[in-house]
């Protein structure tokens, strides 16, 4: 498929960044992985540090959750389905490299567990609130539930 011509004045651009979430022209989430993966090793460090100077489990364990897992989950239902098999396996080892290492709970889900269950709260949040924006789009059957 051949591009139309560039218009003066607008670069074209192979990815686009849309409220903090990279996408590429091919629609590929591989860039926004690596960016999420580097700033998250950048507090992963910083927790550290804060762990050798006598942070508690708990508040570590906190700050993890909080901060680390809130940053790989943000706006996962936008881009979790653009996820390539690599991507996932990336994110997870991210999380499973903070379980090894005492920085998570150990009963932490998997990130396809976290994803999946926040894909479902957002679907029975549309479901049974008839003032969502998205409620118009649901099929009658679901309006029966």
């Amino acid at each position: 498929m051949q591009l139309p011509n560039p218009l003066d004045g607008i670069p074209r651009v192979s990815n686009i960044k849309i409220l903090g979430v990279t996408v590429s022209s091919h629609l590929s989430v591989s860039e926004h992985v690596s960016s999420v993966i580097g700033r998250c090793a950048q507090k992963i460090h910083a927790l550290r540090i804060l762990r050798s100077h006598g942070l508690c489990n708990e508040a570590i364990h906190c700050f993890y959750k909080s901060v680390i897992i809130g940053q790989l989950l943000y706006a996962v239902s936008a881009w979790w389905g653009f996820t390539s098999a690599a991507d996932c396996q990336r994110l997870q080892a991210l999380l499973q490299r903070g379980i090894r290492s005492g920085l998570c709970s150990p009963v932490t889900p998997t990130l396809t567990e976290l994803a999946e269950s926040i894909d479902d709260a957002l679907f029975q949040c549309i479901m049974h609130n008839p003032y969502h924006v998205m409620h118009h789009l649901l099929p009658a059957w679901c309006e029966l539930t």
